[in-house]
């Protein structure tokens, strides 16, 4: 296979995307059959049929939509580049494009996101929210600088990216004051037989927190699992079932939602991650949440 040729791979981007090669002769100020002559080249470079035709038209082969796919990445990342330097300096701030995990505390990623936003050189937060798989994703395309997880990078995914541990804390339960009224008693005995909500099976402290209740044999009544920790907190706050919080938020929850604190264990811990494409931390928004963390909201184990 020879080597790559970006510019026929990019004719064959705006041919697959015009839908036709005359269509993308008129976009590129260029005659059909140089294209097509482009085309052929980058075929035969490639060693696989791109495009096979059907009646007049063009439709990609099986092999033509994985190679689209590359290029899509390829050509939106340089259009994305061009964008950004056609920005004059004077207004253009630091990008900081950070993916938080679903499972994160909504504000548990606030207070580690906050320091970020006091460095000297203030940058512009771009936040997005989603499945960390899908997050990892877009980190090894360099469209995030970073990710906010409870758990470490997996090891099944084929992605470069290393895990820095931000810190780990308990789990205080909470529950609105009708229903912690009729669950008075000794914790965390009260949570047998007791009206429970749990995090999604995507959740890392979730097996943690079923093993620690197994060991106690505490039973509680599962009425609800959520991928979402706001919804898991929303139910909560209404009375739905007893909820866990990370314990370094749990008086901000308390005072956001009016329930009452049931209880709090160390036994299980949820731990929280900066994961990023750089083996040792540099970026200064990263570096600032980092320590904060370090010193201020989590203990970190040695």
């Amino acid at each position: 296979m020879s080597a790559l040729n970006y510019k026929h791979l990019h004719y064959f981007w705006v041919v697959a995307k015009a839908g036709g090669v005359g269509k993308a002769a008129e976009r590129l100020h260029l005659t059909p059959q140089s294209i097509s002559g482009q085309l052929g080249v980058l075929e035969e470079a490639l060693a696989t049929q791109l495009f096979r035709r059907v009646g007049r038209t063009l439709e990609l082969t099986e092999a033509g939509r994985m190679v689209l796919g590359y290029a899509e990445e390829i050509f939106v990342l340089g259009e994305e580049l061009q964008e950004a330097l056609r920005q004059q300096p004077a207004s253009r701030s630091m990008q900081f494009r950070v993916g938080i995990a679903d499972m994160v505390a909504k504000s548990v990623a606030y207070q580690l996101l906050e320091p970020a936003m006091r460095i000297e050189e203030k940058p512009r937060l771009q936040c997005r929210e989603g499945r960390l798989d899908s997050l990892l994703g877009e980190l090894a395309v360099h469209r995030l600088d970073l990710v906010i997880a409870d758990r470490p990078m997996p090891t099944k995914l084929n992605v470069r990216g290393f895990s820095h541990l931000l810190g780990e804390c308990g789990l205080t339960f909470l529950a609105a004051p009708a229903l912690a009224a009729t669950h008075a008693g000794h914790f965390p005995q009260l949570l047998d037989t007791a009206p429970l909500l749990l995090p999604g099976e995507d959740a890392a402290v979730r097996p943690k927190l079923m093993r620690w209740l197994d060991e106690l044999r505490i039973r509680p009544r599962i009425v609800g699992e959520f991928d979402d920790s706001a919804l898991l907190n929303a139910f909560g706050k209404e009375g739905a079932g007893i909820y866990a919080v990370p314990s370094t938020i749990s008086e901000l929850i308390q005072a956001q939602t009016g329930s009452v604190r049931l209880g709090q264990t160390d036994q299980v811990t949820e731990q929280f991650y900066a994961i990023s494409t750089e083996r040792r931390l540099t970026h200064p928004a990263v570096l600032a949440i980092s320590t904060t963390a370090r010193q201020e909201m989590f203990s970190v184990p040695n």
